[in-house]
């Protein structure tokens, strides 16, 4: 969730001036295909259905699309005539992009409308195929480049408070463009965007929040559930277990002293580990990384390569959610590897007892995406799609509808079963 989510880029791509077809929703009622934008000389498109199968426009591909028409399954489908307002926003005196997707057809008061909040990506939101499969579903839906993106001015940044206040701007500004033509207004964030959205909803009149695999946990205790997932995987003995959750330790010093101190602890760790084959294959976010350094590179540019974003290392989540009183969907991937779970699960399932508005779903088999995979022969988790019921659930509660099954979903918890008093949209 600090690195760039590859899982998440495979079907959100940057766009491009001489893609075949625009961005957007194609086909009616059943039949729905769902095109981001071309990355940059690409001729070629991520297509989604609704149902999570996706896949790359082109020869051979059950999906073309050329003159904004898209062949898919024997038929035609053309364009749906929604309706894109670009617009540009200020948040701490840096300019932000941003663009207003409405579904098609008339005005509707009652029409959710909702805020994308990106991840830890540097590619640009505008044109990515996420904010088009909520509208296909009928929610107005606004998203934004992040600061240093895009077409976004500034810096990127991982900083949670600087980015709250960016997306409490894009949604001050999405009220404004939406105004008359919505009923309740939220936020939707991935990954990184579930440490983001909901402090920006505590800054914003906010009627609800949805997150999709984000984290109840801090950057760092990130780090040290990864490193210990991958010491489980590599079959090690106590002794090299005790030694990971020491080389977490050691590593967390570091980085809350922003590189300043904490040095002498990991170097002797460092000498205790010596050549010992897993030192080769812990990673975690950044510790392993850094236990591979040399000590003398680790104190000369070891803020350089992991602190240079503002990152908030040991950021209290929790802390934010007790604030928010918006209900909340929150969305875990069972098997996620770039954010274990087990920590969040508990957080969520204790703040829903303190009887917080919370409505918690499982999807399993699912890594961090919501994607389900194949096993590769050598043992890489290769992902195939976005599990099925996933997209139609994150649209069904944010209009206030869900009801049955959402493929293999699990719900762990109904505290929020609606964003709004009044019923469905």
């Amino acid at each position: 969730m600090i690195r760039p989510l590859i899982a998440i880029l495979l079907i959100l791509l940057p766009a491009a001036a001489h893609a075949a077809c625009r961005p957007g929703v194609y086909g009616a009622g059943g039949e729905l295909v769902i095109l981001g934008a071309a990355a940059a000389g690409a001729d070629v498109q991520r297509w989604l259905h609704l149902d999570g199968r996706r896949g790359m426009t082109g020869a051979g591909s059950a999906v073309r699309c050329a003159g904004d028409v898209v062949s898919a399954a024997g038929r035609r489908l053309s364009r749906q005539a929604t309706i894109e307002t670009d617009t540009r926003f200020a948040s701490h005196e840096t300019r932000l992009a941003g663009q207003l997707i409405e579904p098609p057809g008339p005005p509707d008061p009652r029409r959710p409308l909702v805020v994308m909040v990106h991840g830890s990506e540097k590619s640009p939101a505008i044109g990515f195929a996420y904010g088009y499969a909520l509208a296909a579903q009928g929610i107005s839906v606004f998203v934004y480049d992040k600061r240093g993106t895009g077409a976004s001015e500034g810096s990127y940044s991982q900083n949670f408070e600087l980015l709250a206040d960016d997306a409490s701007a894009a949604f001050a500004e999405a009220r404004r463009l939406a105004a008359g033509r919505f009923g309740r207004a939220g936020y939707f964030g991935g990954s990184q965007g579930g440490w983001v959205a909901p402090l920006a909803a505590t800054r914003s009149p906010a009627d609800f929040v949805a997150i999709g695999f984000g984290l109840v946990a801090s950057p760092i205790d990130e780090d040290r559930d990864q490193l210990i997932d991958d010491a489980r995987a590599a079959g090690l003995d106590a002794k090299a277990m005790e030694q990971v959750r020491r080389l977490s330790a050691a590593t967390a010093a570091i980085v809350t002293s922003h590189f300043i101190r904490g040095f002498e602890a990991l170097e002797a760790l460092r000498r205790e580990i010596g050549d010992a084959p897993w030192a080769a294959r812990v990673d975690g976010e950044y510790s392993g990384a850094m236990l591979r350094m040399s000590d003398a590179d680790l104190r000369r540019i070891g803020r350089a390569l992991f602190d240079d974003v503002g990152l908030i290392w040991d950021y209290d989540a929790a802390a934010a959610l007790r604030r928010l009183d918006a209900p909340l969907l929150w969305v875990l991937a069972g098997e996620d590897r770039e954010a274990p779970i087990a920590q969040t699960r508990a957080a969520l399932l204790g703040l829903a007892r303190e009887a917080r508005p919370i409505d918690l779903w499982l999807f399993p088999g699912t890594d961090h995406g919501m994607v389900e995979y194949r096993i590769a022969p050598d043992g890489a988790r290769v992902p195939t799609r976005i599990t099925d019921g996933y997209l139609r659930l994150l649209g069904d509660w944010i209009r206030g509808a869900v009801r049955g099954a959402y493929g293999r979903g699990e719900r762990l918890h109904a505290g929020a079963p609606a964003p709004a008093a009044a019923g469905a949209y």
